[in-house]
C-alpha cells in the first residue's frame, strides 16, 4: 500500500512558474500527474518510468511542463513554466506499482494523492 502526499499547489500569475511535489510512502514504478479543470474530465498531463529516463507528456504542455523524479525520496516532481489561464486545475499524482514505464490513462494507476490546486491569473 503506498500514500501520496502532494504541495507546491497556489496562485501565479499567466506566464510564470510553479512546482508541484508528491512525496510516495513506498517504492514505485512509474509515476504521473493528472489535472481536473471545472466541467472537465480528469485529464493525463505526464508521466515518467520507474527510473526517471523516460517521460510522456499531453501536447498541450509539451515545452512548458517538466517531469521528474528522486527515486532516494521516493518523491515526483512537476515542474511548471509559461503557465497559462487553461492550466487552472486540481492537479493529482498518480504512482504505479504495476507499469514501468509511463502510462498516460488513470486506470493504469493504483495510487493517487488528494489533489492540490493550481490557479493561473490572466
Amino acid at each position: 500500500q503506498v500514500q501520496l502526499v502532494e504541495s507546491g499547489g497556489g496562485l501565479v500569475q499567466a506566464g510564470g512558474s510553479l512546482r508541484l511535489s508528491c512525496a510516495a510512502s513506498g517504492r514505485t514504478f512509474s509515476m504521473g500527474w493528472f489535472r481536473q479543470a471545472p466541467g472537465k474530465e480528469r485529464g493525463f498531463v505526464g508521466g515518467i518510468n520507474w527510473n526517471g529516463y523516460s517521460t510522456s507528456y499531453a501536447d498541450s504542455v509539451k515545452g512548458r511542463f517538466t517531469i521528474s523524479r528522486d527515486n532516494a525520496k521516493n518523491t515526483v516532481y512537476l515542474q511548471m513554466s509559461s503557465l497559462k489561464p487553461e492550466d487552472t486545475a486540481v492537479y493529482y499524482c498518480a504512482a504505479s506499482k504495476t507499469y514501468y514505464t509511463p502510462r498516460r490513462e488513470s486506470n493504469q494507476y493504483d495510487y493517487w494523492g488528494q489533489g492540490t490546486q493550481v490557479t493561473v491569473s490572466s
